[in-house]
């Protein structure tokens, strides 16, 4: 089950601050019991609480866990991020309606969005190809109106029928490790691609999303273009890993995402 935050956060404020205006207006704490009291003032207390957290988490920053391997080696499953929520504009709680008009996605950016197959699910991936681009891949490389996209190999790995390899790639301004996940054919030796040759075009308000573990994401190659209303944020810092159990948190991955930037 999926848990909107913002709309249970949005709804506490909201309440809080009913009860707040109506105890402003009719005194309820005078007028009312014990019981009434007590919750007046309980709320009370709160609503500046849900309201500066609700502030922050809406138009500042907004904290997420990776979920699974998509993002692989960029973004490692349990690694909690931050993401800036004024970096593409300023976006109405809930809604999600855009009111300000800050900045647009750029190819290279590590973006959250509303999988749209599922608005209240939460997806990452690497923005791709912006409104008017030619999207292709062929073979599992992607070109970018006609042109693939730079890389170069750092490593390869061969795990039993399958063979790992790892590309440092350039997208836009942005230079990253990708990773490529290619079955070896048992009889010939040969790789044989995961991917299927495709085209897309990239609409206006729209955006053409992709993991960095290039063969096991589910991205836009699947199920189509973000719309630009479904934008979240823009990721750019992890701060801490912990995995589940009785684990420690780690703070070894600290850093900003795509460290490559300023390894020159």
């Amino acid at each position: 089950m999926e848990i909107d935050i913002g709309f249970w956060l949005t709804l506490a404020v909201f309440i809080s601050g009913v009860i707040w205006l109506l105890d402003w207006k009719f005194k309820l704490r005078e007028r009312g019991g014990k019981a009434v009291k007590e919750t007046v003032e309980f709320t009370n207390s709160l609503l500046p609480v849900f309201f500066v957290v609700l502030v922050i988490r809406s138009f500042v920053v907004e904290p997420f866990t990776i979920p699974s391997g998509s993002m692989l080696p960029t973004l490692e499953v349990n690694d909690f991020i931050l993401v800036n929520k004024f970096a593409y504009g300023l976006r109405l709680p809930v809604t999600n309606t855009r009111i300000l008009d800050l900045g647009e996605p750029e190819r290279g950016d590590v973006m959250v969005f509303r999988y749209p197959l599922k608005p209240a699910q939460n997806f990452i991936k690497r923005v791709v190809g912006v409104p008017g681009d030619r999207i292709s891949q062929r073979g599992g490389q992607l070109y970018i109106n006609g042109e693939p996209l730079p890389r170069e190999q750092i490593a390869s790995e061969r795990m039993g029928r399958l063979q790992e390899t790892l590309y440092e790639e350039t997208l836009g301004e942005t230079r990253h490790l990708v990773r490529h996940e290619a079955e070896i054919n048992p009889f010939t030796g040969v790789l044989m691609s995961r991917s299927e040759d495709k085209d897309w075009v990239v609409g206006e308000g729209e955006y053409f999303m992709v993991g960095d573990n290039r063969n096991n994401s589910n991205d836009s190659r699947y199920w189509g273009m973000v719309p630009e209303d479904h934008i979240v944020g823009k990721a750019f810092l992890i701060w801490m890993h912990w995995r589940p159990g009785l684990s420690l948190p780690s703070f070894s991955r600290n850093g900003a995402i795509d460290k490559l930037d300023d390894a020159d």
